[in-house]
Order: structure tokens, then C-alpha cells, then sequence
């Protein structure tokens, strides 16, 4: 690799790592454990993705020369089981989905665009809105984590307010813990894309910032982000659903994407920018 390359990727690396490491060390996660949990995504992205084409992938030569990592190693890796969390993202896109219908959808609010305080049972109610929504998910477990995060809140007479226009962990760390793998994810398999010269149509990737920002007008700033943000994402989620099929399950069309756009607010004071010399004394 072009040493001038290497220079800005190793740079690009720390920068990423760094807010990361510090999620893992706030949460008990060692070295040796991330360590482990690299060196597994190294062998299963190179048995994924790095095969040569027209030919199996079937010895772990190959991948144990572009990973780095001895055959054995590599042998021992892929026959590692690594432990998925599936019920925590599960219940995030049945919530998600609850609330975008439930201010999306002509049944569930009014003419102003506010949303009904919905009864428990009836033809227009929680129940139908979740069963409209959340397939086959359980009312009341979908009912008791929009209540555990602060997304609705039951009134006096029994019916269901909606509290929040977007999906927000609040306390749930897993949850939390969670969106730090899919979202991070997501922004990163962008980059990916549009670094490859393969990549034919880019995929849209932009972002504002300014360096030079008194802290007085931050407060101001993130009401409108916010703001703009939510309308431009609800204006989008109202199109995608209507083309989603496991909302209109009479959706034609082939094949089966995930397909999404992610908006994030940042911060941080120009000090704390990290400075300084890399591993092995490069800059």
C-alpha cells in the first residue's frame, strides 16, 4: 500500500477507535476480548468477501496469507461460535415500526397532524395499530418497552398517549448498545461503498460542520437539527413504508433490500481534538 495511504488510514483507525474504546472500557470490555472478536470479523469478512472469483473457498490458506493469522488459527476461528444478541434489535424495529406508523397513518392521528391517544382494544386502538405494525409481536410486550423507554404513557382513563415522535432507548443500555452496531455499522458500509472503484453510483453521504462555533448558539442549533431532521426523516419513512411488504404485503417487486438514510448530531471541543504522534512514531 501507498505509504501516504497507509499514513491516513492508520490516522482514519485511531479516530474511530478511540470513542469506541471508550464504550468498551466504560463497559468491562477487555483487550483480549475485542482482540478475539477482530481477529473472527478478519476471517469471516475474508471467507465472505475476499474469495477469488469463480473458485470455492475452501482451505484456509488463502485467507490465513491476506489476514495475517496462521492456519490453525484461522481453522480455530471458524469453527468459533460467536454469541448474538437477536431479541434486542428485534425489539427495536417492532417499536420503531409502532410509532412510524402510529404518526404516519391517517387512523392514528388528526387532521393536524397530531397523534390520537389510543384506547387499548377497539378497531381504531393500540391493538390494532400494533397488529397493523408489529406482525405478530405480543401487544403487551410491545406496550411495556414504549412504556420502559418513555415513548407513551398511559392516561387516567386508560388510553395510550404517544410521547415521542422517534424511537429513543432512554435507560435500555442495551438498546443503546445496540444502535452502536447498527448505525456506526451502516455509516462505515457507506464509506466502504464509496471508496471501492468498483462502486459504480455512489451512495449519498454528506455532512455540515463549522470549527469556529461560540457555545452560545449550540443550544439553538440543536432545536433546529432536530427539528429539520425528524421532518425530513418522517417525509422518508412515510415513503418507504408504503413500499415496504411487510406492511402491504401485496408489494410486488423482486428481490429483498434493507435500505435507509441516517442523520446524527456531533459535538466536541477543538482541544479535546486528538493530537499527536502515531504507533512507531509516525504522524
Amino acid at each position: 500500500m501507498d505509504s501516504s495511504i497507509n499514513k491516513t488510514l492508520n490516522n482514519a483507525i485511531l479516530r474511530l477507535l478511540r470513542p469506541l474504546v471508550q464504550v468498551l472500557l466504560r463497559n468491562g470490555i477487555s483487550y483480549h476480548v475485542l482482540a478475539d472478536l477482530v481477529r473472527w470479523v478478519y476471517v469471516d469478512v475474508a471467507f465472505k468477501s475476499f474469495g477469488i472469483p469463480g473458485r470455492k473457498q475452501t482451505t484456509s490458506s488463502r485467507v490465513s496469507v491476506i489476514t495475517g493469522l496462521s492456519r490453525k488459527e484461522v481453522q480455530r476461528l471458524r469453527e468459533l461460535e460467536i454469541p448474538v444478541d437477536e431479541d434486542t434489535p428485534e425489539r427495536y424495529n417492532r417499536a420503531t415500526r409502532v410509532i412510524g406508523g402510529w404518526i404516519r397513518d391517517p387512523l392514528f392521528f388528526h387532521k393536524d397532524n397530531n397523534t390520537l391517544d389510543l384506547p387499548l382494544e377497539g378497531v381504531v386502538s393500540f391493538t390494532s395499530l400494533v397488529k397493523k405494525y408489529s406482525g405478530d409481536m405480543p401487544v403487551r410486550a410491545v406496550l411495556d418497552e414504549l412504556l420502559n423507554i418513555g415513548a407513551v404513557a398511559m392516561l387516567e382513563d386508560g388510553a395510550i398517549k404517544l410521547m415521542t415522535r422517534a424511537y429513543l432507548p432512554g435507560a435500555d443500555e442495551k438498546a443503546k448498545l445496540d444502535i452502536l452496531g447498527t448505525d456506526v455499522a451502516d455509516l462505515i458500509s457507506t464509506i466502504n461503498h464509496n471508496l471501492d472503484a468498483r462502486s459504480v453510483q455512489p451512495f449519498f453521504q454528506r455532512k455540515v460542520s463549522y470549527d469556529n462555533i461560540p457555545e452560545e448558539f449550540l443550544e439553538q442549533f440543536k432545536s433546529l437539527s432536530s427539528a429539520e431532521s425528524q421532518t425530513l426523516l418522517e417525509k422518508l419513512s412515510t415513503w418507504l413504508a408504503a413500499r415496504d411488504r411487510d406492511i402491504n404485503p401485496r408489494m410486488g417487486g423482486s428481490g429483498r433490500k434493507r435500505v435507509g438514510v441516517g442523520i446524527y448530531y456531533f459535538e466536541e471541543d477543538i482541544e479535546d481534538i486528538p493530537t499527536g504522534t502515531l504507533p512507531g512514531g509516525k504522524r
